[in-house]
């Protein structure tokens, strides 16, 4: 599987590592819900078709990306570079 980096272009997907489920939302730290938290922490969805998912660009650039990946067939549509300079590099990236 070749995810296209944002930074570097396309790499194997064993320059990365799976950071988890980018549509998961953490609740507030302050958030003294426990159902809430137990959601976030146990529940989760096991999607077919297109996913949100974070990668890292370990043995790269070290950027973080959301990846846009079928989890069928490992196609991935669409990578978004995520930080501080995520503006400027996917302003560049449109359309892949």
């Amino acid at each position: 599987m070749l995810i296209h980096c944002p930074a570097c272009g396309p790499r194997s997907h064993h320059e990365f590592t799976y950071g988890g489920d980018a549509t998961i939302v953490r609740p507030a730290p302050d958030d003294t819900d426990i159902a809430r938290w137990q959601a976030f922490v146990y529940d989760r969805e096991n999607p077919r078709g297109d996913h949100q998912e974070l990668w890292h660009h370990v043995f790269g650039c070290r950027h973080w990306l959301k990846v846009t990946r079928n989890v069928t067939t490992h196609d991935i549509s669409a990578v978004e570079l995520l930080g501080p300079h995520a503006k400027d590099a996917n302003a560049g990236e449109a359309g892949r």
